[in-house]
């Protein structure tokens, strides 16, 4: 049975992860003794005492596969059977060569960058992954472990579910030991929503793996010296001298990570702050350690267990956090989404009624603010129980004079220099959707919806919907069809602006979400911002942006996408004067989810045009183009070609030059939705821009 707390329980979960990720990434691969002499014990955040104060919130593989390797059981059904061969496929749908996700530490040096090539070469999970065909120092690095938080979240109270699922997902890049790894952690994260010991966890994650395995022996040790030592930095050396990185080859091995984790948990008495102190000043692969205990330790404490600590782990946070992958309209996210969607899978796996629709930004998990944050320094944003037609909670603003109030929908200026793997994204909310808030007041106030739009020089400028006047105990939901914005200026944040008649005043909000295919023209703006450009997600050998506003996409083998929206879009039409100059194929396409899963309309090079679907879903089947209707259409390299595909739940209807060639509907596993996006294969597209409307 499914726990009474669940959704909030994973909540803790997913804020765990991040919490711990964000904690010791600053200082990830460091020694304890350079730890110990540089900055002690790590009780808090200290990117700030870092060198070259590296943001907080940042790009981070441990959080980005964990969450995004998880699409797999909804892209599949959400069938407990999912194989390692689909879980493959995910890497391939999601991942953008050297771009997202990995570490692209290279062919046999990264363990995962290994599995993808093998995965891209046709191997199948498992064997991707296998010591068979990588060897065993690549099979066993600490990968396997990393990403299984997901695993357990969606299996609460049933760890044999999550070590099974946790097995096939490792077993896309892993083997041997590291698997054995992520099924004993998966398991006590899954046992840890129904069962508070310790020792219980540690028994229950014994349990799924062989009893002569040599992690079986690493959690056996270090229980036994948990009770000889009473001191964990003891306990920590006879680790180093017995189970350290010099017994193991490889980069990141995970015997060694392995190893502090379980210090971690047997020596934190409970305590969510200690855990991680120990897990972080412990050293090696700090912020991998750090996100599998905080996730643990999350999942077993719940939000009072962090919030109790003495320190405010979650304010500087905001639950914040970047999913950058080939699903550009994934990226900005945040710790409260995330947990809905994990909590809607582990309900749809458990056979258990869905999560009850909700608004994006809805404030309902205890202490969530989405992050929302002030621009002013006198505000403060706290959630809160009340004021809310749609819920329990809301997000109550105390300001004095006026404020704005604001989450992201696309990249923030510093994403530029952020270090690590770049920040690919597309804006959540464009021109043509519709916003709606929920507002209310303790005081009469003036209110206006607002949007923060990249102009000139990449610098934000702000477009207000017109003001309302609330008053005081007034609840008003408020609508604005998004508006005024210069073509192609990519919208990077959203929110309210509240004007007080009296001091100090508190604005209560409800929820915020918005709705709507957009209506909008993807062509170059008049201030050419980079910001604009890095809106495309590339997925495909080069994309230039040349002349007075042309696109120019090539793709060198196989087929390329130029990506822009979200997954949500649904009933539109999309359209591009498109001029290919070189290509066994070329068009548009919508519906796109990805790289392996979109409908498109294609010139092809045996003079046909044709509407296809990508979509893999038996088990270990190939990526393969169907047809789904193709006519005979003489075309032209250098030629200009207005080709126009819409979508309208099922149906599907394809015009080129305004002739119409194609409307069908698609009755089996239909894309529904997703972004749009143009298509290369073995050649070069231009094209002036892309037109999207909705139907």
């Amino acid at each position: 049975m499914i726990p009474s707390d669940y959704i909030e329980r994973v909540y803790a979960g997913v804020l765990g992860k991040i919490i711990g990720v964000y904690l010791g990434r600053p200082f990830e691969g460091w020694t304890y003794e350079r730890i110990m002499r540089e900055l002690g014990e790590i009780t808090y955040y200290v990117n700030d005492r870092i060198a070259h104060h590296p943001p907080l919130i940042v790009t981070d593989d441990d959080i980005t596969g964990t969450f995004t390797f998880l699409r797999a059981l909804p892209d599949y059904g959400n069938n407990p059977d999912i194989t390692a061969a689909q879980i493959g496929q995910t890497w391939l749908n999601y991942l953008i060569e050297r771009e997202t996700i990995l570490w692209w530490g290279g062919m046999g040096n990264s363990t995962e960058h290994t599995a993808y090539m093998r995965l891209k070469a046709g191997y199948t999970a498992p064997r991707s992954g296998s010591i068979a065909l990588n060897g065993k120092v690549v099979a066993e690095q600490i990968g396997a472990q990393i990403f299984i938080d997901g695993w357990a979240m969606v299996a609460p109270g049933h760890p044999a579910l999550a070590a099974e699922l946790a097995r096939k997902a490792g077993s896309v890049s892993h083997d041997g030991e590291a698997i054995y790894g992520a099924m004993a952690l998966a398991a006590m994260e899954a046992f840890a929503f129904v069962e508070s010991d310790m020792d219980k966890l540690f028994d229950c994650g014994l349990s799924v793996i062989p009893k002569d395995s040599l992690i079986a022996h690493v959690i056996a040790d270090i229980r036994a010296w948990r009770i000889e030592d009473n001191d964990w930095r003891i306990t920590r050396d006879r680790i180093e001298s017995k189970y350290g990185y010099d017994k193991y080859g490889g980069n990141c091995h995970m015997i060694p990570n392995h190893a502090v984790i379980i210090l971690a948990l047997a020596y934190c008495e409970d305590d969510f702050q200690r855990a991680l102190m120990i897990g972080n000043t412990a050293g090696w692969d700090t912020d991998c350690n750090a996100g599998n205990i905080g996730c643990l330790m999350g999942i077993k404490l719940g939000l009072r267990g962090i919030d109790s600590s003495p320190v405010d782990w979650r304010g500087p946070v905001a639950d914040r956090m970047y999913l950058p992958t080939a699903d550009g309209g994934r990226c900005i996210s945040d710790a409260a989404q995330e947990a809905r969607r994990i909590a809607q899978t582990g309900l749809a796996l458990a056979g258990e009624p869905a999560l009850l629709e909700s608004a994006r930004f809805n404030f309902e998990l205890p202490g969530s603010v989405q992050g929302f944050h002030s621009h002013n320094s006198d505000t403060t944003l706290t959630n809160t129980v009340g004021h809310s037609v749609s819920g329990k909670r809301s997000l109550a603003i105390r300001f004095s004079g006026e404020t704005h109030v604001d989450t992201l929908t696309y990249l923030p200026p510093d994403a530029l220099r952020m270090p690590g793997y770049g920040l690919i994204a597309s804006p959540t909310l464009y021109p043509g959707q519709t916003i709606s808030a929920s507002v209310s007041s303790d005081n009469p106030v003036q209110v206006s919806l607002f949007v923060r739009v990249y102009s000139a020089n990449n610098e934000p400028e702000i477009i207000n919907s017109p003001l309302v006047r609330l008053a005081a105990g007034e609840m008003r939901t408020m609508s604005w069809t998004v508006d005024g914005i210069e073509t192609g200026s990519p919208i990077c944040a959203v929110g309210v602006y509240i004007k007080g008649e009296l001091e100090p005043s508190t604005l209560y909000l409800d929820y915020l979400t918005w709705d709507g295919a957009p209506s909008v023209e993807f062509t170059k703006p008049v201030h050419n911002g980079t910001l604009w450009q890095r809106a495309w997600v590339k997925a495909c050998s080069t994309l230039d942006f040349i002349g007075s506003g042309d696109i120019r996409a090539c793709q060198d083998n196989g087929t390329g996408l130029v990506i822009q929206g979200e997954r949500e879009w649904c009933n539109y039409s999309v359209e591009s004067h498109v001029i290919p100059h070189l290509a066994k194929s070329v068009g548009i396409a919508a519906c796109v989810q990805g790289l392996k899963r979109y409908y498109a309309l294609l010139l092809c090079d045996d003079q046909k045009v044709r509407l296809v679907k990508n979509l893999v879903i038996r088990p270990g089947q190939e990526m393969e183009r169907k047809v789904l209707a193709e006519a005979d259409f003489a075309w032209e390299l250098d030629g200009g070609y207005v080709m126009c595909l819409s979508t309208q739940g099922k149906r599907l209807k394809g015009s080129v030059n305004g002739i119409a060639l194609f409307d069908i509907e698609d009755e089996f596993t239909p894309l529904l939705s997703g972004a749009v996006a143009l298509v290369i294969e073995e050649g070069r597209i231009d094209t002036n821009g892309v037109t999207v409307r909705a139907v």
